[in-house]
């Protein structure tokens, strides 16, 4: 997915981790024009840049596509970063210039890795009514974030939380449950359905720092309420996290997990970089159609999204 804010403005990202249980509320982003969907972006926001690695959050639907118009985002640029999508509702037809041409479906994940440049579309097809699901980026390491690019893709089994509920691990490892997708730093990726008036306690790595995103009405977290589109953040250092469910019907929470990220990084508009002068180069050369962003099959030089002016001021990434 695109970031297709006007004006994106610079983007510090760090993990830094606290203690205890930070609740981040969304922002609502349009996704395009007059008819846009609009998104609940909780990473990044002020108050929080990244989660391991995590560094970018959409969340969206359920929305009938007779009133957004549904997903259409055109050929569009990444650097240095992975995309993740994951849904709940509906039908996104993804077209890289890899030559990957695959479709996105509920409770399957795809992996898209950009590492030196990509450029892909994604467009809700003609079957779909209502969309609604999760769109997530993930920071690439300075050692890997210029490899070639890459594609992975897994379908989940669901498996128990004892009485409480059902998870599907999409990435890393969760209740003995694991995930074959292959991530650069260590990662979790989980859809946690919690049925009603239950609790769970689960087990966590302990060096990992933690992200609950609800998709439903309530959840608590560790004794924290959380209301829909909320991100409870729960930083390193324990090694269980209670997630409670209050309500009548099933709460579902999109948890995301991992290490802190130990690199400072700029993230502007659709790129990942370490410096002001590499964003200024990916945005030319994407200007200039150049090599390194490829094309996207079945589109014309001219459908594609244009880079936003850069800002006045240079980027500079947060330091720790």
């Amino acid at each position: 997915m695109s970031n297709l804010d006007a004006e994106p403005g610079e983007i510090d990202c760090s993990g830094r981790p606290t203690t205890g249980v930070d609740v981040v509320t969304p922002r609502k982003v349009p996704l395009g024009g007059i008819r846009a969907m609009i998104v609940n972006r909780t990473l990044p926001t002020r108050d929080r840049s990244m989660i391991g690695a995590w560094c970018f959050a959409d969340h969206y639907g359920p929305d009938p596509v007779s009133d957004s118009g549904g997903m259409r985002v055109y050929p569009h640029p990444h650097t240095g970063l992975q995309t993740v999508s994951w849904l709940f509702e509906g039908e996104i037809e993804h077209r890289d210039s890899a030559g990957v041409h695959a479709m996105v479906l509920p409770g399957e994940i795809n992996l898209m890795s950009a590492g030196h440049g990509i450029s892909h579309s994604e467009m809700s097809t003609d079957a779909t009514t209502v969309l609604h699901g999760v769109q997530l980026w993930v920071a690439l390491p300075d050692a890997v974030r210029d490899d070639p690019h890459g594609f992975q893709h897994h379908a989940p089994e669901s498996a128990p939380l004892g009485d409480a509920g059902s998870v599907r691990v999409f990435i890393g490892e969760l209740v003995g449950t694991s995930s074959p997708i292959v991530t650069a730093t260590p990662l979790l990726g989980a859809e946690i359905l919690l049925e009603p008036h239950t609790e769970v306690v689960l087990p966590v790595r302990s060096d990992f720092e933690h992200g609950f995103l609800l998709d439903t009405e309530q959840l608590v977290v560790d004794d924290v309420d959380l209301a829909h589109g909320d991100l409870a953040y729960v930083g390193p250092g324990v090694s269980t996290i209670r997630l409670a469910n209050p309500s009548d019907t099933v709460a579902r929470v999109i948890l995301l997990g991992g290490t802190p990220f130990g690199e400072d990084i700029i993230m502007w508009w659709n790129f990942v970089g370490r410096t002001h002068e590499e964003i200024v180069e990916y945005r030319e050369e994407w200007e200039s159609a150049a090599t390194r962003f490829g094309t996207v099959d079945g589109w014309t030089p001219d459908d594609r999204i244009p880079a936003p002016p850069l800002p006045t001021s240079r980027l500079k990434p947060r330091k720790r």
